[in-house]
């Protein structure tokens, strides 16, 4: 699968070099938050609140959490003003760059978004202008030295469709995002959890980068990234190093 792995690798060690689990939680907070209320609290009829809450699970946070989040949103408490926006644009270099956003002022995130932008020699897009270059899939990761003939059988049980070793030796499961669920329950049942899961864009195509844009477009990522009001970031962006870990 083609321009992921050196930015999915940048952001895996700076996570946790820099231990924000207090963002993520709040993220997938406020993602079940909106789920809630949008489709109701029954995640058996409420597909999108069903995978929120597994992409919870899946990075631990706690169940109290999620049911204060649930509670938000079909209360109309804290967050449920909250809307889902999407922005896109290039770094320097070319490299696309889509982003998806949860706000309750509109007007606020986007002279944020585009104050990155400016600011680190991008150029925020018009609607459409990179969003074809992505497709959305499940991604579940398990680090070098992980038993890949196990992974693979549980996965094809399971209903994965694809099981990828990177460079760096890390294994990635690839499925459908609607067999998000499935897949995690027979991967867990073989007593085999992923480091990582969730559902993400991968880019059909990378963009290479020279060290100087590479450097430019890690400061634009990780700038994009501190925001509030972002939820993801993705890009097709292939990073030469910029000086250590």
């Amino acid at each position: 699968m083609a321009g992921h792995s050196k930015w999915a690798n940048i952001q895996h060690r700076k996570s946790r070099q820099d231990a924000k689990r207090g963002r993520l939680f709040t993220r997938l907070a406020r993602e079940i938050t909106v789920a809630a209320r949008m489709g109701g609290p029954d995640p058996v009829n409420n597909a999108q609140l069903r995978l929120a809450i597994e992409k919870a699970r899946a990075q631990s946070l706690p169940k109290d959490n999620i049911n204060r989040a649930i509670s938000r949103g079909t209360s109309g408490g804290e967050g449920a003003d909250l809307e889902e926006v999407t922005y896109e644009g290039y770094s320097a270099g070319g490299a696309a760059i889509l982003l998806r956003c949860l706000t309750d002022n509109r007007n606020r995130t986007v002279a944020e978004v585009r104050h990155g932008f400016s600011r680190h020699g991008g150029n925020l897009g018009a609607d459409g202008a990179v969003a074809y270059l992505f497709n959305e899939v499940a991604v579940f990761t398990y680090s070098p030295g992980s038993n890949e003939t196990a992974i693979i059988d549980a996965a094809i049980e399971g209903g994965a469709e694809d099981v990828v070793s990177d460079d760096d030796g890390t294994i990635e499961v690839l499925a459908d995002p609607r067999d998000f669920s499935t897949v995690l329950e027979a991967l867990r049942g073989a007593e085999l959890p992923p480091e990582n899961a969730e559902v993400t864009m991968r880019a059909s195509v990378d963009a290479p980068l020279d060290n100087k844009r590479s450097e430019q477009a890690l400061r634009l990522l990780e700038y994009l990234q501190d925001l509030d009001d972002v939820q993801d970031v993705w890009t097709n962006a292939e990073l030469q190093p910029v000086g250590g870990d």
